[in-house]
């Protein structure tokens, strides 16, 4: 990704879902509001039953926040339209996000020739997806798409985003370096059950779990892609990445990309 800069024009999302099951007649296409948090709904069918979608609680990946109630608070905008709502599936997955909001689709760098690249779909892929297919493939023809200019991958206005990039540079150096030198407040005795947190042990730094049994899961709390300090994420019991939305479950195994190696374990 070194040639696009891909890396400081986009950052990761994490996004959560629900799926309820409703026992009286839905609504027929897909909705979605303006205001924070952001709240898409939909609905499916499944045989006889009608589920009913809600998705939202968009936040940075890594993000150091409570996000124990993500979950119910998709759960009462579901029972605040059909009172029946019964919840059966519950998810979450992340999302590259660019800068201006636009995907990146076209060429992946102007030094690497018919190399082409499609991200950054900002959780619309499915439509985006087809934009992409249509582009690229008419740049592998030799024809002209009217909305390749909108795409342009190598375009670097998005950076002009200050505001935005500026948290972005933040994050990261705060991730990479500067949290690094930061000397943990909490103890081992301050881990409740079922909690993580990073603490100090012999001078060095240590994320450690401890299950609702009070058994302790400890690792180091360093990404295995460029090194910067996880966040510990209180609802799915993950360690975070902040910096490129890596993710590691509790035992330190690797869970999301760009890693591709699982935490040390201390």
């Amino acid at each position: 990704m070194l040639h696009g800069f891909y890396f400081i024009k986009m950052y990761q999302e994490m996004s959560y879902g629900i799926a309820a099951e409703v026992n009286s007649n839905l609504f027929e296409g897909m909705y979605i509001n303006v205001e924070n948090p952001r709240i898409s709904l939909r609905m499916a069918k499944d045989g006889d039953k009608n589920f009913l979608i809600v998705v939202g609680m968009d936040h940075r990946v890594g993000a150091k926040i409570d996000l124990e109630n993500a979950y119910d608070e998709l759960e009462n905008v579901a029972k605040s339209l059909y009172k029946d709502a019964k919840v059966l599936y519950k998810w979450n997955t992340e999302d590259c996000i660019t800068l201006d909001k636009i995907p990146y689709i076209g060429e992946f760098s102007k030094i690497m020739k018919n190399i082409y690249v499609a991200t950054g779909y900002k959780e619309w892929g499915m439509t985006t997806s087809n934009v992409a297919a249509k582009i690229i493939s008419d740049k592998i023809l030799g024809k002209h798409n009217e909305y390749e200019e909108i795409f342009t991958s190598t375009r670097i206005h998005p950076i002009k985003n200050r505001w935005e990039f500026g948290e972005m540079i933040k994050e990261t150096t705060n991730s990479l370096i500067i949290n690094k030198f930061k000397i943990p407040e909490d103890k081992l005795k301050d881990i409740s059950l079922n909690e993580g947190g990073i603490i100090e042990l012999d001078g060095n730094k240590v994320g450690v779990y401890r299950d609702k049994d009070g058994k302790i899961f400890s690792v180091k709390p360093i990404c295995t892609h460029l090194g910067c300090e996880l966040s510990w994420n209180n609802l799915d019991k993950t360690w975070d990445c902040p910096c490129h939305g890596s993710r590691f479950d509790y035992k330190g195994k690797w869970l999301y990309d760009p890693a591709i190696d699982d935490l040390e374990i201390i």
